[in-house]
This record gives structure tokens, sequence and C-alpha cells, in this order.
């Protein structure tokens, strides 16, 4: 009988164990079974922690991590701040990094453990939310010396996703990798404006396609989480005419989990000059049957590319800025923009900086109503969904 109870007494300890376990944070959390496409469509819409992991310049020089943060106006980030975005109602927030910042003169490019630490630090106020995070290379502007130096570059590429998928892996599926920025394509191999004699527009797309091979095989390779990770695939320039043409390739991915990643600045007129350039004409109105005309077909070109053939796209950044404009036309152009990306399944990211729509001071939207407006979509997709 006593042999019978010193079992039971075991087995009781074991399970009061296990649940013990089981109630904790976990170290290594499952990744669940569940898309890519699926993944976007929870994200909803998403916003930008812009200039700020990713400010650089060579006359900051610091070993100060906080240097760089601030560098380009924004404050030291706080969780508080972190929770704002999320009580503002969006689903992810896109953190861009330029891991080249600091640096150790090594050899192998190895990234200043505080940078790293202080990332995480940031992703972690940002799964707490319950948002999804994206991180990605962003400034590192050696990739520009691609064409030119293409076997030292792959391997400084390589390596620095190797320590950056080290120090995640055992993160969960609410953080998402995202290979590159814009860099990805080079005006030395081919200029789509103006081509010239000796530019090699298929070896300009081959470099870019073996560029994100190498992401998606580094990422594969590494443990924890890594393997299962779902992925954002930077596209030609994050161009979407560009991403669109055939010599585009996406990678081979073993798991098949894969979103596209591409920006949306059109007209560049209007969203980006605030002043007339040698270019372009700025542009201070929209909505004419022409602008609609233009945007319904970049919209058709890459849902019919991707969304269409089961790639789901992320529009990583898009906005309307320049004080020359009036608020409602800004305005007007992201709520067409951002309702016409989420109505295709795309999620789209707005660029937000320390001085745009977001106060990282108190954590609040400066224009609340705006915010609103722009989000509803999701939102009526989510009530409607708990009501069912």
């Amino acid at each position: 009988m006593r042999r019978v109870m010193d079992k039971i007494i075991a087995i009781m300890i074991t399970i009061a164990t296990v649940l013990s376990v089981g109630g904790c944070k976990q170290e290594n959390p499952d990744m669940r079974d569940i898309s890519t496409v699926e993944v976007v469509k929870e994200m909803g819409y998403g916003i930008n922690l812009g200039n700020t992991m990713e400010s650089c310049g060579d006359w900051i020089a610091s070993s100060d991590v906080s240097r760089y943060e601030t560098a380009w106006g924004s404050p030291i980030i706080t969780q508080e701040a972190i929770q704002g975005y999320a009580d503002a109602g969006f689903g992810v927030l896109r953190i861009p990094v330029t891991w080249s910042n600091i640096i150790y003169d090594d050899g192998n490019y190895t990234i200043y453990p505080d940078y790293i630490t202080r990332v995480k630090e940031i992703v972690d106020w940002t799964l707490d939310t319950g948002m999804y995070a994206i991180i990605n290379m962003h400034h590192d502007s050696w990739v520009n010396d691609f064409p030119e130096n293409e076997e030292e570059c792959m391997r400084r590429f390589k390596l620095t996703w190797t320590q950056v998928a080290d120090a995640f892996k055992d993160y969960g599926d609410k953080l998402m990798f995202e290979c590159q920025n814009e860099s990805l394509g080079w005006e030395s191999l081919w200029n789509r404006w103006a081509s010239e004699e000796g530019e090699d527009k298929q070896a300009a797309y081959d470099l870019v396609n073996k560029v994100n091979q190498a992401f998606v095989d580094v990422v594969r390779s590494s443990g924890g989480n890594n393997p299962e990770r779902h992925l954002l695939i930077t596209g030609y320039n994050t161009d979407i005419q560009l991403t669109c043409d055939e010599l585009f390739k996406m990678p081979n991915d073993p798991v098949g989990r894969m979103a596209i990643s591409v920006h949306y600045y059109t007209p560049s007129t209007l969203c980006i000059l605030d002043k007339d350039a040698e270019w372009g004409k700025a542009q201070t109105t929209w909505g004419s049957e022409e602008d609609y005309a233009q945007m319904d077909g970049d919209m058709k070109m890459i849902k019919e590319r991707f969304i269409d053939n089961g790639i789901p796209v992320i529009v990583g950044e898009y906005g309307c800025f320049g004080k020359n404009k009036t608020r409602e036309v800004r305005e007007q152009w992201m709520l067409d923009a951002s309702s016409r990306m989420y109505e295709m399944g795309a999620c789209p990211v707005l660029w937000d900086t320390a001085g745009d729509e977001f106060n990282r001071y108190d954590g609040s939207m400066r224009n609340p109503e705006f915010i609103k407006k722009l989000i509803e979509p999701w939102v009526s997709d989510k009530n409607e969904n708990a009501a069912a």
C-alpha cells in the first residue's frame, strides 16, 4: 500500500510540475499551424517606428545605442509609447533597423551586443501588446556595393542575418524577418529611366533574386523557430512595377512561409515632393479620374502577380507628406491607398516618424479621428467575425 501511495504522489508531483511549466511564458514558443496568408490577414493595418533604430550617419560615430536611436528626432522609445500603437488599433509594428551602426572591427561584422539587446527590448514590448513585429535590415548602405564587390557583400549579408536570426531564434510566429528595405536594385547595373548600352537588366534582377535566396537560406538553416518563421521578401527596390516584372523571382522556401514587400508613394510628385524638382513638378491635389486610374492599376498589378497566386503582400511603407498640400489632401490619399490595399488582401503599414501621426512623448495619436477612419475596414471585419 505504501508503494502504491508513493507512486501516486510521484505522479501527482510530475503533473503539477508540467502544469506549472505550461503556465509560464515559454522561452521557445511553438509556431502555429498558420499560413503566411493568414498571418498577413491577422496583421490588419500596421505602422512604422520610423527614423529610430534605423537612424544612421558617420557624424554620430558613437558606441552609445541611444545616440543612434535619437539621432533623427525620436525620443527614447518607452514601453508606454509602444502600448500607444496597440491602443490606437494597429496590428503590426514595423521596426526598421540599421544593424551596421555599431559593429566590431573584427573582420566578421559582429554587431554590438547592446544594439541587439535594445532592439530585442522594443520587440518584446511590441509582442507583449499582442501586435505583430517586423524587423529588417534597413539603411545598411554597404548593400549598395553589391554589384562591385558581390563576394564580400554577400559574406557580410549572411553574417549579419546569421547574427540576427540567432538572436531572435526563440521568438514565436508573431515576429517576422524582412530581408532588406529599398536597396535591392542597382542603377549601376540597370537604370529603368535611362538604360544605356552595357547595362544589364537580367543581371540586376538575378542579383536581387540571389540576395533574397541567401536570406531565406540563412534563416532556414538557423536554430529555434527560424526554420518555420514567416519571412518578408524584398521586392525590386520595393517598387510595385519593378517587383511585378517577370524577371523577379520569389526564393525557394522549403516551408513556403513568405510574403512579398513593396512600398507605395505614388505619385511621388504628390507623396514625396514639397517643391518642384528636376525630375517632376510638385503635385498639391488628389482625386482626379487619372489619379484613381493609376492607383487602381497599381493595386491590380500587385494583386494579380502575387495575391492571386497565393503570395501575400505587405506594403511595408506608404504615406503622403509635404507642407505644400493640405491635411485633407494627404488624408484622402492615405485613406484611398490603404483601403484598396486592405480590400485586395494586403497589409498596409503606414510610414511614421516622430513628427508624423504618433506622439511618442505621450503615446497618443495626433489625429485620432483620421486613424479611426484609416483602420475602420479592419475593425469592421474583426467585429463581424466576433459576432459570427
